[in-house]
């Protein structure tokens, strides 16, 4: 491997065990959504994600998707909305539906969580040890997540090894573009300022190991117990790890 500057670094089944996201989060969500919504309708927090969601669900049915729930936010009484609210994001979740109005809600939703103790992010010891050796060694670190950034900031603000937001430099999340996509990882290095393969992605994902490779990138494959097994066709082109202390400075 080739020296680097920067590090770039995938969180679900990177950082943090991928059980972690399906055990944890998303039940904290499932099992608590109806009271939240209850118990907060009055926030304009909330109402703020209340009609990101109406109108992901209005934009949903009209694009023929059976499983989408129009909501009139006009004429509907506050219980329609919430009961639509709810069977909407039933439906999304069950899917693993990743879009910006579902993963906004559960970010409110998570912050409240972790604010009240109820979460703490769960971090692979060895993904803290590295990060904290590469900050010494002035090699900044940046997260890059299919999970928003807000999400992003309490996984790591509110984690099982303390606050650890001070050791990253920055994070980005799919506004910047889907994951399996070259020119993310382009948009990245030049949001950043730095040339593409003095750039070191770490990801569990061989599809976006292989993107970040075709932008130039430097790569490894994070091989974590839980994960989606990867062919020995596939993970054979690229230097693997199951250990992020394994990777050379």
């Amino acid at each position: 491997m080739a020296s680097y500057d920067i590090v770039l670094l995938d969180v679900e089944g990177t950082t943090t065990p991928i059980s972690f996201v399906h055990d944890v989060l998303f039940p904290y969500i499932t099992n608590n959504v109806s009271d939240f919504l209850a118990s907060n309708w009055s926030d304009p927090a909330l109402q703020t994600h209340i009609c990101a969601i109406a109108d992901q669900a209005n934009l949903d049915a009209q694009s023929g998707i059976s499983s989408a729930i129009p909501i009139d936010l006009l004429n509907d009484t506050p219980e329609e909305i919430r009961s639509k609210t709810l069977a909407n994001i039933d439906w999304q979740m069950k899917a693993d539906r990743k879009i910006g109005a579902l993963k906004g809600l559960q970010g409110f939703m998570w912050q409240t969580g972790y604010k009240n103790g109820q979460l703490l992010g769960a971090m692979f010891s060895d993904a803290v040890m590295a990060i904290k050796r590469w900050c010494e060694k002035s090699r900044p670190v940046y997260i890059y997540s299919s999970g928003s950034v807000e999400a992003q900031k309490l996984i790591f603000g509110y984690s099982d090894h303390g606050d650890l937001s001070g050791l990253l430099s920055g994070h980005y999340d799919t506004k910047i573009g889907a994951k399996i996509e070259s020119q993310s990882y382009l948009r990245i290095a030049g949001d950043i300022g730095a040339a593409p393969g003095r750039v070191l992605f770490v990801s569990d994902n061989i599809l976006e190991i292989r993107a970040a490779s075709e932008a130039g990138m430097q790569t490894v494959v994070s091989v974590r117990p839980g994960n989606a097994p990867i062919p020995e066709s596939e993970l054979g082109a690229f230097k693997a790890v199951t250990d992020f202390m394994e990777i050379p400075l």
